[in-house]
C-alpha cells in the first residue's frame, strides 16, 4: 500500500535553518542587488583608463537615450565604456550567475557538496572543440567559429556521456558521473594529442589562454546566447525548485512524494549541461564559481532552492565581475586569465570543504550530532 502524501516526510532543506533563512532572504537579496550595481559600475570604471563612476552613469544614460544633454566626456571614453568594457562586464555577470545556479542545482541532483557545473565532462568537450578550430585554422562561421565549435563539442560530449551511462541499463546519477569522468579523460587525451602533432608552434599558448578562461574580446552580438541560456535555465530551475528540495530528503522520500527521480534527473542533467556548454563556449572553462558560491549563500538563506537559486545567481555575478576587474588590474598592463584567479580562490575553499565534510562524517560515525542535525534544530 502506498504511503499517503500527507504522511511523507518533509524535505530537510537545511533542518533548523528555515526561520533564519526566511528572515535573512530579503536582506540578502537587497544587499546582493546593491553589490551587483556597485560591481558593474566598478567594472566599467576601473581599467587602464580610469573613468569616474558619475561619468560612467552619464555615458550609459546617454547611450540608452535617457540623457539628452551635451556630453562632457571624450569620445574615446565613451567608446571604452560602451564598446569595450560593457559587453565584457555583462558577460562576466551572466557567466558568474549561470555557473553558480548550475552548481547549486547539480549539488542537489547528485547530493554531493563537491558537485560543480563541469561534473559531466562538458568543459572537456568544449575545450576539444575550441582546440580543433585553433589547430586547424578553419573558421566556417567567421569570428564566432571558436564559440560554435566549443558548444558543438560540449553537446557531443553530453551525448557520449548519456550513451555510455545508458549502456549498462537504467541511468543513475553515479553512472552518469563516472561516464562523465571517463569521457572527459579521453577527450583531454585527444586534445593533448592534437597539440603535440600541430604544425604551427603558437597553438599551445592560444589553447592555454582559452582553457584558463577569460572575458576579453567579447562583443555585443555575442551576449544574446549566454543571456538567453541563463534566463531559460533560471526559469526552469525555479519551476522545479520543489523537486530539487525533495531530492535533499533522499531518493526514497522523493519517490514517496510523487517525484519520478530518474526521469527528473535526466531532464535536469540535460538542461544544466546545455547551459554550461553555452557559457563555456563564450568564456572558456572558468572553474570553482559553481562550487564556492552555492555553499556561501546557503549559509545565509538556507537550503530552499526557491531562495537559494536567485541569491546564488546574484552572488555569482558579483564574484566573477570582481574577479575580472582583478584580472585586468593586478598585473597591468598584462592581463591574467580570470580562471587563474578563481582557481586561486577556489582551491583553498575546496580543501576546506573536504575537511569540513570529513569532520562531519567522523562526528556522525561517533554518534555526535552534526551542525545540521535535527537535535540542534
Amino acid at each position: 500500500m502506498t504511503t499517503p502524501v500527507k504522511d511523507a516526510p518533509a524535505p530537510p532543506t537545511e533542518r533548523g535553518h528555515h526561520p533564519q533563512g526566511r528572515a535573512a532572504y530579503p536582506l540578502a537579496l537587497a544587499i546582493l542587488v546593491v553589490l551587483l550595481l556597485v560591481s558593474l559600475t566598478a567594472g566599467l570604471a576601473i581599467g587602464s583608463v580610469r573613468v569616474p563612476p558619475a561619468e560612467v552613469w552619464g555615458i550609459l544614460g546617454h547611450g540608452l537615450g535617457a540623457d539628452w544633454s551635451e556630453p562632457v566626456w571624450s569620445r574615446a571614453r565613451e567608446t571604452i565604456v560602451l564598446d569595450v568594457r560593457a559587453p565584457r562586464v555583462l558577460l562576466g555577470a551572466v557567466t558568474g550567475a549561470g555557473l553558480a545556479v548550475v552548481g547549486t542545482a547539480m549539488r542537489a541532483l547528485v547530493r554531493n557538496p563537491l558537485a560543480e557545473p563541469y561534473l559531466l565532462g562538458v568543459s572537456s568537450g568544449a575545450s576539444l572543440g575550441a582546440v580543433v578550430v585553433i589547430v586547424s585554422g578553419v573558421g566556417l562561421f567567421g569570428t564566432v567559429s571558436l564559440s560554435v565549435s566549443a558548444f558543438a563539442g560540449a553537446l557531443l560530449t553530453l551525448l557520449l556521456v548519456y550513451t555510455a551511462a545508458r549502456a549498462g541499463g537504467r541511468i543513475t546519477s553515479v553512472r552518469l558521473v563516472l561516464s562523465g569522468v571517463a569521457v572527459a579523460s579521453v577527450l583531454t587525451a585527444v586534445m593533448d594529442l592534437l597539440l603535440l602533432t600541430a604544425d604551427r608552434g603558437n597553438e599551445a599558448r592560444e589553447v592555454l589562454t582559452w582553457t584558463l578562461g577569460g572575458l576579453g574580446g567579447v562583443r555585443w552580438d555575442m551576449l544574446w546566447l549566454p543571456t538567453t541560456a541563463l534566463l531559460v535555465g533560471i526559469a526552469a530551475l525555479l519551476v522545479q525548485a520543489r523537486s530539487l528540495n525533495l531530492l535533499l530528503a533522499g531518493e526514497e522520500s522523493a519517490t514517496t512524494m510523487g517525484l519520478d527521480v530518474a526521469r527528473f534527473r535526466a531532464r535536469m542533467f540535460v538542461l544544466l549541461s546545455l547551459v554550461t556548454g553555452v557559457l563555456v563556449a563564450a568564456t572558456g572553462p572558468i572553474g570553482f564559481v559553481g562550487l564556492m558560491l552555492p555553499h556561501i549563500v546557503r549559509v545565509f538563506v538556507g537550503g530552499d532552492h526557491r531562495r537559494l537559486l536567485p541569491t546564488a545567481a546574484l552572488a555569482g555575478a558579483v564574484f566573477l565581475v570582481w574577479a575580472d576587474v582583478a584580472a585586468r588590474t593586478v598585473a597591468a598592463p598584462m592581463e591574467i586569465p580570470v580562471g587563474v584567479l578563481t582557481a586561486l580562490c577556489g582551491g583553498p575553499f575546496f580543501l576546506w570543504l573536504m575537511r569540513r565534510d570529513a569532520r562531519r562524517n567522523t562526528e556522525r560515525g561517533a554518534g555526535r550530532p552534526g551542525p545540521n542535525s535535527p537535535s540542534r534544530g
